[in-house]
């Protein structure tokens, strides 16, 4: 897809920031501004972005159509007053900061700051992410297409129609990834218990899990047909399924685990 993208001003180049930055470049992005005060972050885009330290450094005569915050939550509070300056000349604000709520990011960049609220996960890194969003009270048509653009670049988009649904996007898209890796180390660690080489035990469970995303990805079934379709009637399958599913295993604690993540989430919320 070749297209061009407006000016951007990126705050945070870190591993979800970066990936975002690298998809855009990827789309026909002319002109970014990062601002990362630490170098190594922003090394791989010398060349094909301007990097600076610090709000200070943004060269002056800067007009970004968007202004991505992609810094740690706790970091908002102190950093964003700095970049109020660019909601009067109708700048866009979106923001990956997870918890941070519409109210405490207009606190600091002005009532009228048009902001967008985005939860990716990481495989956007290989442009497999996923990523809901939510466009607060005031911005325009052409800023959530703006927004829809630069998300896309990345994976997946869909936009929720209340802010506090981002809470639950978080805990299940946002911290997902770490869920499935976390079944692939389960896997692994399973696999050796039973007698498997260590590096057998490696490849098939990351191959299982990868190749089983794959196919959910291809398939028009739903999740619980395809498992069925695997589980033969009293089959090995079947055997690991009932204790897999017993009342206070697996499906009960992914339940009581995502309610834990979305109670944080909406702590975080300031």
């Amino acid at each position: 897809m070749s297209e061009t993208l407006p000016d951007l001003l990126l705050i945070g180049c870190g591993k979800m920031g970066g990936a975002m930055l690298s998809g855009w470049l990827e789309r026909g992005l002319s002109r970014a501004v990062v601002v990362e005060p630490y170098p190594a972050s922003a090394a791989a885009f010398a060349g094909r972005a301007s990097i600076v330290p610090d709000a200070a450094s943004i060269p002056a005569d800067f007009r970004p159509a968007a202004v991505i915050l992609a810094i740690k939550p706790q970091e908002a509070p102190a950093s964003l007053p700095a970049f109020a300056r660019f909601a009067p000349g109708g700048a866009l604000f979106v923001s990956i900061m997870a918890g941070r709520s519409v109210a405490s990011m207009r606190a600091a960049l002005g009532e009228r700051a048009a902001v967008v609220r985005a939860m990716p996960n990481t495989p956007a890194a290989v442009r497999q992410g996923f990523t809901a969003a939510y466009a607060a009270p005031g911005v325009t048509d052409a800023q959530k297409a703006l927004a829809d653009a630069l998300l896309q670049a990345v994976g997946e988009v869909a936009w929720v129609a209340e802010e506090d649904q981002i809470n639950p996007v978080t805990a299940v898209s946002g911290g997902g990834p770490a869920y499935v890796f976390l079944l692939a180390e389960v896997l692994e660690k399973a696999a050796i218990e039973q007698g498997l080489p260590a590096d057998l035990a490696r490849r098939m469970a990351r191959a299982t899990v990868a190749g089983s995303g794959a196919l959910l990805a291809a398939s028009p079934q739903d999740a619980a047909d395809l498992r069925k379709a695997v589980t033969s009637p009293k089959g090995t399958t079947e055997r690991a399924l009932n204790v897999l599913m017993e009342p206070d295993a697996w499906p009960a604690l992914m339940s009581k685990a995502i309610a834990a993540a979305t109670d944080r989430a909406r702590e975080l919320a300031g």
